[in-house]
């Protein structure tokens, strides 16, 4: 029997040692970055090291990326042989090129050479060719092959997206025979979730999670324990269709095959979701107007050209509305009133055909719009903006009533508001659908017709009716 008097010192320790482990990570909050930047400009290198050792990588790459280009470099001169690998995946594109261009060569071998082939695809893609060719000579024989043939795939595909470490057992192994050549290999990845089963020529056949292995008896056939939901993408399959798979199956990892059938490399959740997560934010930045994206990096002048081209075209659309007003000049020459109340409805109309598109572009991006529910959604839309413009037609016609003394023009106010209520809910879905059935982007191009749209027919719905009642 153990001494009871044995137990409190081990009880101390452990609490200690929660206590520990309890203790809030460091944050990258204003306090720290105002200490870092009062370090970096006393050049004191020390500190900063300090300051920064115990944060997250992907914390020193939102520091990098907040502080101002002369802060950046001057803090890259007193940390730069700090910078790892795993910082510069996590950096910004925007930004990245300046910090390698930065980081004295030898840094910027050993940072490459601690990253697994994916991310090292990933900081290839946007540099020049000199970076280019310098990351690769540092990297070793077998995993230079291994980026090269990953860069040989198309841009945005799964074979740019994967990467190519694998831990693999032909598919008539038992697990123990798995656990002794996994324990016997001198490298495995860093971070892995299957064991991939493969046939003869190197085709897999199923795989295994890491837990069932380590639960079940060394005489298991490896082939009895594997996953039911096993599925295939080849390298050439754009990443946004893996990405929607992962997302819509709930996967954790999945090979990817050559067109002849064979394993070349394996995709894994994380890097499925950047994407994804990347695929969210241009849908954002489109139903915006930015056609590409913006970084909080980005000069004016940069902010300007990528902002410029689709105001341009705001700019012609806007002109129809003007059109449209010309139209009806007598009549507001007779009613000045109308001039001030044209913009309540057509501005309404513009709020609710951005509430339909925003529902439209994100249901087609997920693909749970398609064209077997498209027509019970667009009859939703429609009985949505019958609603809303009755009961903004109320609100609106009886303010109209009881401010102007006119019931006329209340009546005006409400018929016009329906109407573009019912424009703007049609539109907001149609658009992106016809865009998409023509095979353009929804997201780029929605939000300007939907704009010009609501405005144009609520001008037009407005006036008519005014000119048909109240003159």
């Amino acid at each position: 029997m153990s001494d009871p008097g044995n137990r409190e010192p081990a009880a101390a320790g452990d609490a200690a040692l929660l206590e520990t482990d309890s203790a809030e990570a460091p944050e990258l909050d204003e306090a720290r970055i105002d200490r870092i930047i009062d370090a970096v400009e006393a050049r004191d290198a020390a500190a900063v090291a300090a300051e920064l050792a115990p944060l997250h990588a992907a914390d020193i790459a939102d520091l990098l990326e907040q502080i101002s280009a002369p802060q950046r470099r001057a803090l890259l001169a007193l940390y730069a042989v700090e910078i790892d690998g795993d910082i510069l995946s996590e950096l910004d594109d925007s930004i990245r090129e300046e910090v390698i261009e930065a980081l004295p060569r030898e840094v910027l071998a050993e940072a490459v050479r601690e990253l697994e082939t994916d991310d090292v695809v990933d900081l290839l893609e946007d540099l020049e060719h000199s970076d280019q060719a310098f990351i690769l000579g540092a990297l070793e024989s077998d995993d230079r092959a291994a980026v090269e043939s990953a860069m040989a795939w198309p841009e945005h595909s799964a074979g740019r997206l994967m990467q190519s470490e694998t831990v693999t057992v032909p598919q008539d192994w038992t697990v123990g025979q798995t656990i002794d050549h996994l324990r016997a290999v001198e490298w495995l990845p860093d971070q892995f979730y299957h064991v991939i089963l493969v046939d003869a020529r190197h085709r897999p056949t199923g795989h295994v999670t890491l837990g069932r292995v380590l639960s079940s008896r060394r005489d298991t056939a490896m082939a009895g324990i594997t996953e039911e939901e096993f599925r295939i993408v080849e390298a050439t399959e754009p990443e946004e269709d893996v990405a929607y798979m992962f997302n819509k199956y709930h996967l954790i990892s999945t090979p990817v095959v050559d067109p002849a059938g064979r394993l070349v490399g394996v995709i894994t959740i994380d890097d499925a979701m950047t994407v994804l997560d990347e695929e969210h934010e241009e849908d954002i930045l489109r139903l915006s107007g930015v056609v590409m994206e913006a970084s909080v990096t980005d000069n004016a002048v940069t902010t300007a050209r990528l902002r410029l081209p689709w105001l341009v075209v705001n700019l012609f659309t806007a002109s129809l509305s003007a059109v449209v007003i010309t139209q009806f000049e007598a009549t507001i020459e007779s009613l000045v009133v109308l001039a001030a109340l044209m913009p309540i409805v057509a501005s309404t109309g513009g709020i609710a055909g951005t509430q339909s598109l925003a529902v439209a572009v994100r249901s087609l991006a997920t693909r749970s719009l398609t064209s077997a529910n498209a027509s019970r959604v667009v009859w939703r839309e429609l009985g949505a903006g019958i609603l809303n413009g009755v009961g903004l037609a109320a609100i609106l016609g009886l303010g109209g009533w009881l401010i102007f003394g006119d019931i006329w023009l209340g009546a005006v106010l409400g018929m016009a508001m329906i109407c573009n209520q019912v424009v703007a809910a049609l539109g907001g879905v149609l658009v992106p659908l016809g865009l998409n059935r023509l095979g353009m982007d929804p997201a780029l191009a929605s939000g300007t017709f939907v704009t010009t749209l609501t405005d144009v027919m609520g001008f037009f719905a407005f006036l008519g009716f005014a000119t048909i009642f109240l003159l």
